[in-house]
């Protein structure tokens, strides 16, 4: 299984290449598999140094609450990682 998590485009260069930042982690990604146009400030979905699909902002920031919420229980004790689908399963329907 692959888990994309929401990345926001900080920068776009001359070669359709782009800065993204992915929970405080920067990295380049291409831009050449998306077919409309992406702007700075954007988030996207990355996959092997791709960006896959542009996502809304506020479908993307309520994916990255989920994300860090599961980070800071996992950090916690509060679940495990082995737990499955972490308790969260109820959240996503």
């Amino acid at each position: 299984m692959c888990l994309s998590i929401p990345s926001r485009v900080v920068e776009i260069d001359e070669n359709n290449n782009a800065t993204v930042e992915t929970l405080g982690v920067l990295r380049k990604v291409s831009l050449d598999l998306i077919d409309e146009e992406v702007h700075e400030g954007e988030y996207v979905l990355i996959h092997v140094g791709f960006a896959m699909s542009k996502i809304d902002e506020k479908e993307a920031k309520e994916s990255l609450a989920i994300y860090e919420e599961i980070a800071s229980k996992m950090q916690d004790g509060t679940i495990d990682e082995s737990e499955g689908d972490m308790g969260f399963a109820d959240r996503l329907n």
